[in-house]
């Protein structure tokens, strides 16, 4: 008989997390066969072509150089106010919406998750998000009692399914009185789409529609993790104008992270951003998600936070740090259109790419698929229902050749 002391809610827990997976075993390959015949597509970081492990330079030298108290010292629970008032201004760029708005800060944009999630949704509640999505969002929903539900991400000309996320919201509705809505976007994580600004005026239809019962609750959160390798940098956050005067019964969360715009991944340092047309919404909004951090991590990184308000408050240093950033945005397209034109040339299906860490190819049996592929020492994550190749971590002449493997793989297991 197998004896548990944990909490009922607790019992039978585990984490099998299938990029870490993945990683390993392309690590045990490299140790086997020598880097040069291994292709190691899991990884969701930069790496540069000779396969290191990017920090942009000048981010280094500005960490480098904060004093110790910087790194060392505690930090406010809600976030150095230098920091908070930097991400909001580097999230928002030119296009800062007509509303309140305020940020607190959390440990990565996994926090802002967290938060989101417990203070927005009631306990059982179902959280929505589209069929393709990051593993975790389960986790984080399933951990704090809460389930996941999702929507059919494209229609059928593989654009935006604004009437399957219609038709998922109102049936939700009917069941719980608030509902938190997770879009990632621009540049999602695992497709590389981005919701278009038509896309976004149909979402918002939608939302506002709903929001007419003023007993309904209704919180889009909207994780911009790869917002700075999406595109021009005013372009793709042009969407976020459109967060203007919304209804009071309508909270916008942004979720913004240091991993993947300033290459510190391991720092855990993000910002949730609340916009709402109503103050008292954004004062609640402080006030219950500094609560809760101090009930989980009580407060994150001081020296990360420095680092950001440092580079945002000298312009020249954040010109140079821009500068860099787009010269790894360029690196990732130029690896991606490699892939994109030779599936194309290989009939290999994908869904569809605008910018991004990734993309994603369907598959019946991804796990499968992954299997035949370690046959070409080829590793790449296997997803709920395709495989996801992570373009930032793979050197161009890798990829080149990379998306006929896959497609020689892909009939192999489905022949």
């Amino acid at each position: 008989m197998t004896i548990s002391i944990a909490a009922t809610h607790a019992r039978g827990k585990f984490a099998t997390d299938k990029i870490f997976g993945a990683a390993a075993a392309a690590n045990l390959a490299v140790g086997k066969y020598g880097k040069d015949k291994v292709i190691n597509a899991t990884i969701g970081a930069i790496l540069d072509d000779n396969e290191a492990l990017v920090c942009l330079p000048t981010v280094e030298k500005v960490f480098r150089t904060l004093p110790i108290n910087e790194v060392i010292n505690y930090a406010p629970i809600a976030g150095l106010p230098e920091f908070l008032e930097a991400a909001m201004a580097l999230t928002f760029g030119d296009n800062r919406p007509e509303a309140y708005t305020n940020a607190v800060a959390t440990s990565g944009g996994s926090g802002v998750l967290h938060h989101t999630i417990w203070n927005y949704s009631e306990i059982g509640d179902k959280i929505l998000t589209s069929d393709w999505y990051w593993g975790p969002y389960k986790v984080l929903c399933e951990d704090a009692l809460r389930k996941l539900d999702t929507f059919t991400l494209f229609d059928e000309n593989q654009n935006f399914n604004s009437k399957a996320f219609e038709a998922k919201v109102n049936e939700l509705l009917v069941k719980q009185d608030s509902l938190v809505t997770i879009l990632n976007t621009p540049a999602h994580n695992p497709t590389g789409y981005s919701i278009s600004d038509s896309e976004w005026d149909n979402i918002l239809d939608v939302v506002k529609a709903a929001a007419k019962n003023e007993a309904k609750r209704i919180v889009i959160l909207v994780d911009a993790a790869y917002l700075d390798y999406a595109g021009e940098k005013n372009e793709c956050r042009a969407f976020l104008k459109k967060f203007s005067n919304l209804p009071d019964n309508v909270l916008i969360i942004l979720a913004f992270s240091m991993s993947k715009s300033y290459t510190m991944y391991g720092q855990r340092t993000g910002a949730m951003i609340g916009i709402s047309r109503s103050q008292a919404v954004i004062k609640e909004f402080a006030d219950i998600n500094q609560y809760s951090s101090r009930a989980t991590w009580s407060n994150i990184n001081r020296g990360c936070m420095r680092l950001l308000a440092t580079v945002y408050n000298d312009k020249a240093t954040l010109a140079q740090v821009e500068q860099e950033r787009a010269h790894y945005y360029s690196l990732i397209r130029e690896r991606s259109q490699i892939f994109v034109r030779e599936a194309k040339a290989a009939n290999l299906r994908m869904l569809p790419y605008i910018a991004g860490f990734f993309l994603t190819i369907p598959a019946a049996d991804p796990d499968a698929v992954c299997g035949k592929l370690h046959d070409d020492h080829i590793f790449a994550v296997p997803l709920g229902k395709g495989v996801r190749v992570a373009v930032c971590a793979v050197p161009s002449a890798k990829i080149t050749g990379m998306a006929g493997k896959v497609a020689q793989a892909l009939a192999a297991v489905e022949k």
